[in-house]
């Protein structure tokens, strides 16, 4: 009987988290710059200071853990797709691919669907959102520990990421979402040094390859995109000084 493409990421990450080398968990939490590091499903991402309180925090659906897709068809039928609808995506289907992306898949330690060299997690996740039902336009940034996402700037900006990109890319302006990583390398390289480079492009790698097999599996599109200015993005997105833009994936419905 073939397994479903969500039960086979759920264990594959624990068994990689059997050989992973865990962090020091002595204290609940430490600071990055402005970014806040959670290693408490107590705490919450801190909320931008330009951001009003109404509707700041908003509760993804919880995902769903058994698809209809089996793991070998996703993997056979992922590409790269680059012309989109211009349709609007489900608050399900947005927090069904955040979820692969970087969601919690073990509740005793918070381990999550990608990989990460020694449980640091030093990624970030936004979702630049354009068109997805029952959420406004604009910038947020994904908490896994509360599946939620906080909002960090308010507005349809997929006109100005568009600009970012080299090419111009029409897609990222179409895509009615777009799931923007950024690091603090400092959560890998206070841990392993120089190498905690390496170790979070590998991660944000692990992390988009979920997203493409999740978008297949619902019927969706996504193309990586690592060619834009990061000082034009960074300015966007309201990126703290010490948090690094890496990888962009507009999202949409096929045309």
């Amino acid at each position: 009987m073939k397994k479903s493409f969500s039960s086979l990421i759920m264990a594959g990450l624990i068994l990689f988290a059997a050989c992973s080398p865990k962090p020091d968990t002595s204290e609940n939490s430490s600071t990055e710059g402005d970014i806040h590091i959670l290693t408490n499903e107590s705490e919450s991402i801190p909320d931008n200071e330009n951001t009003s309180t109404e509707s700041a925090i908003i509760q993804l659906p919880p995902p769903i853990l058994y698809g209809e897709m089996s793991l070998e068809q996703t993997l056979y039928e992922r590409r790269s797709h680059r012309n989109f609808a211009e349709t609007t995506l489900t608050k399900e289907q947005l927090s069904q691919l955040l979820w692969a992306a970087y969601g919690i898949s073990e509740q005793t330690q918070n381990l999550r669907t990608a990989p990460s060299a020694g449980a640091l997690y030093p990624l970030e996740i936004y979702s630049i959102i354009g068109e997805v039902s029952g959420i406004s336009a604009g910038v947020y940034r994904y908490n896994p520990l509360e599946h939620q996402l906080i909002k960090v700037v308010s507005g349809d900006v997929r006109s100005e990421l568009r600009s970012s990109t080299f090419g111009n890319q029409q897609m990222v302006e179409i895509a009615p979402l777009t799931i923007f990583y950024t690091t603090v390398f400092e959560r890998s390289t206070a841990r392993y040094g120089e190498r905690g480079i390496m170790y979070t492009h590998m991660e944000v790698g692990h992390s988009a390859q979920n997203v493409y097999l999740q978008a297949t599996a619902l019927g969706l599109g996504t193309c990586a995109i690592g060619a834009f200015h990061e000082d034009i993005v960074s300015e966007l997105l309201q990126l703290s000084e010490n948090e690094t833009p890496l990888y962009l994936l507009p999202v949409g419905n096929l045309e």
